[in-house]
């Protein structure tokens, strides 16, 4: 992110939209877009952005992107989407810039192919168009048909049984490693929605069913989805199949699917940070992976607004058992909450009882960097600290190569410390586990260690544990703090 001019905050812009100013300077005329003519718009006081197949005029938008105008201009007069899908893909675009569309792209006249085929005879436009149907049939049939086949390559089958009261689908993952993390599994609205994550691929099962309770029972490579009948029938079908259902495709083109989830606890962590315990619904079953964020979503004045949040455990378990409250049916988020935010505003004036949407987990972070490592350093700012959370827990607990972690965390003041007493109390209890808390704004009793990020800091405290220890290093916090601690 950028620091933006007064007045360009993201409710500014809510303001801008509702204005009635004409946005997109076509005089709320939409129009067909061709590569020529969006390639005409590249310029930052004429600047025109392709997204999906929709044209936006961006040029007002300018000075309230929060990653700066640069970062915009990056796809100045082209098609931005594969940009856009890189940095976030989870923003609602078409929410956030619905005043400044221009229009569709227009569709590539498709020319019919030269060769023995059609032995380059002049075919006639309408019979042209009906070979060039027929030859997308047999395309679109022949990948119908390829689909299956690569389900029982991967071994991704489904199968269902029922009895006089209970229906169990079987999803044989055939994966080594399957656990809850790998499982996520929603009914709401009558729809049953499973998912089992295969790398960066997931398999989807999705149906409209009756009213229906849904548990997850776990075996070596098989996921078991059973649901309660409301009445003792025989079933015919499972249900009516949605769109997606059955199909095995990347995480990155599933897009996200949320749940409204119930605040049930606010509680004080600091003077600006705040702990917030959301309960899943009843029949969602989703674990968080360790190092994995969800995105929360709200609608702010008219528009959708939404924010990634890393979940974190109510508290450091002392005794290195998670705990035992902690059951998967709550997600825990520390928030620090800004006076100028208007997302954190908005998460800080929900009342006990009030729901937010939570997406499911996004991220790249593997256990399995972890499990290799000889040391551990983390490089926290602030509610960077947040998804050390979980790492130090599943790190202390699980991975026994280690014979390092520290945590290196840097805030302004002693007051804006999350969690000091309980990582100074996990210190004494293990003995691999060190902390240090380092100040750029200390009070003139600070003792410890002051400054911000620099090599200088940094060579005092992330030091090998023997010569060739294999290192692994994760650091998180502002942008300005993670760039100066790559370099």
């Amino acid at each position: 992110q950028v620091p933006l001019k007064p007045g360009r905050s993201l409710m500014d812009w809510i303001r801008l939209t509702k204005s009635g100013k004409d946005l997109t300077g076509l005089k709320g005329r939409l129009t067909e877009v061709t590569e020529d003519e969006l390639a005409r718009h590249n310029k930052k006081e004429d600047c025109w952005i392709c997204i999906r197949g929709f044209v936006y005029n961006v040029t007002p938008y300018m000075e309230y992107h929060p990653g700066g105008e640069d970062e915009l201009m990056k796809a100045a007069g082209t098609d931005g989407t594969d940009l856009f899908n890189q940095v976030h893909r989870w923003v609602n675009y078409e929410s956030m810039l619905k005043e400044c569309l221009v229009g569709r792209m227009a569709v590539k006249p498709v020319a019919a192919p030269k060769g023995e085929v059609f032995k380059n005879e002049i075919i006639p436009e309408d019979e042209t168009i009906l070979r060039m149907r027929i030859f997308v049939s047999i395309v679109l049939l022949c990948t119908a048909m390829l689909l299956p086949l690569f389900l029982i390559i991967r071994k991704q089958i489904y199968d269902w049984f029922q009895t006089d009261s209970l229906i169990t689908i079987v999803i044989y993952a055939k994966q080594k490693g399957m656990n809850a993390e790998l499982v996520i599994v929603d009914y709401q609205d009558k729809r049953l929605r499973g998912e089992i994550i295969v790398d960066d691929h997931s398999y989807l099962v999705e149906c409209e069913t009756f009213s229906v309770l849904v548990n997850i029972a776990e075996k070596v490579g098989k996921v078991e989805i059973t649901l309660k009948k409301k009445e003792n029938i025989h079933w015919k079908m499972l249900g009516q199949p949605l769109e997606s259902h059955n199909t095995f495709i990347k995480r990155t083109d599933r897009g996200l699917f949320y749940r409204k989830c119930k605040l049930v606890s606010k509680t004080e962590v600091t003077h600006d940070t705040k702990l917030l315990c959301l309960l899943l619904p009843k029949s969602t079953h989703l674990r968080v992976p360790t190092g994995q964020h969800v995105y929360l979503k709200q609608i702010i004045a008219g528009t959708e607004v939404v924010k990634p949040y890393t979940p974190v455990l109510p508290f450091l378990p002392l005794d290195f058992k998670p705990p035992s409250h902690h059951d998967g049916a709550h997600i825990y988020l520390m928030i620090k909450i800004y006076s100028s935010g208007l997302f954190t505003q908005a998460l800080d004036h929900l009342e006990i009882g009030d729901y937010v949407s939570v997406s499911n987990p996004e991220g790249n972070f593997k256990k399995s960097q972890v499990q290799t490592s000889e040391d551990l350093f983390l490089l926290a700012a602030g509610t960077g600290f947040t998804p050390m959370v979980k790492l130090l827990n599943f790190t202390l607990t699980e991975v026994s190569c280690l014979r390092t972690v520290k945590l290196i965390f840097f805030n302004k003041t002693e007051d804006d410390i999350l969690w000091r007493n309980q990582l100074e109390q996990l210190a004494l209890k293990d003995q691999r586990f060190e902390v240090q808390f380092i100040l750029s704004q200390p009070t003139k009793d600070w003792v410890g260690k002051q400054g911000k990020i620099s090599s200088s800091l940094l060579s005092e405290f992330v030091k090998r544990s023997r010569k060739d220890s294999k290192v692994l290093i994760c650091i998180c916090g502002p942008t300005p703090f993670t760039e100066q601690g790559v370099k």
